[in-house]
């Protein structure tokens, strides 16, 4: 891990594509919790939970650069969650992962949003994996953060573990956070990337910085802060 010109700048509010989804929701959760204005960028078929009743929502397409403009506008950065699902339409991941992620980027130069974080997945990138039987996920998302790092903005892309729903006991999971393409299985709850993901929105040094992240029982609790500078430091 490389950090140069860290920025100061906060992002109080924070848009959220993929809002709907599993991820998503818990994210914008999240984001309220720490007292961020929250914009929920969703589809207008989508549904939300309740806790996010009161968010400001605004609707868009990924095949409209005006509605995304539009549900961008006037925001300090924008989160993207959206990720293909399971389906037999093979071309999800190229939509979504590559070309929707490439879109959300160009529309946030468009508006004036200089801060994004993505979240990726674990081996992204890797060819010979079983993810990528479904439309080669794995290239197409690797292909949506080479679009988000070469973009010029400040950027952060977190890949998660094998993600789950656990809710309970969560403080007794400690993240392991290393740099890119260190880590290639295990798992983290949903609940954990969010918080990650805010975490890294307050976190300087997690600016233009690729950050795997997986969870366990006997992993040591630490801020992001402080694992940064510990990969820095067995890096260098």
């Amino acid at each position: 891990m490389n950090v140069k010109n860290v920025s100061r700048f906060v992002a109080n509010k924070i848009a959220i594509s993929g809002a709907s989804g599993k991820t998503g929701f818990r994210i914008a959760e999240e984001a309220k919790k720490s007292g961020k204005q929250v914009r929920l960028l969703i589809r207008e078929t989508s549904i939300v939970p309740n806790t996010l009743s009161d968010c400001e929502k605004a609707y868009f397409s990924i095949a409209s650069d005006k509605s995304l403009d539009q549900a961008l506008e006037g925001c300090d950065a924008l989160v993207i969650a959206t990720g293909a699902r399971p389906s037999i339409d093979l071309t999800g991941p190229a939509r979504i992962d590559a070309v929707g992620v490439s879109k959300q980027i160009e529309s946030c130069k468009r508006v004036g949003i200089n801060r994004i974080l993505l979240v990726s997945s674990l081996c992204a990138g890797r060819f010979f994996h079983p993810l990528n039987l479904f439309g080669l996920i794995l290239i197409w998302k690797r292909l949506g953060e080479q679009s988000l790092e070469e973009s010029g903005l400040e950027w952060t892309i977190i890949r998660p573990g094998g993600l789950t729903e656990q809710e309970d006991n969560l403080n007794k999971l400690g993240i392991c956070y290393t740099g890119p393409d260190k880590q290639e299985e295990a798992y983290i709850p949903r609940r954990l990337v969010a918080k990650c993901c805010i975490e890294a929105l307050k976190t300087p040094t997690s600016i233009n910085q690729i950050i795997e992240i997986t969870s366990d029982e006997k992993q040591k609790t630490i801020s992001m802060e402080q694992a940064i500078t510990d990969i820095m430091t067995f890096s260098s």
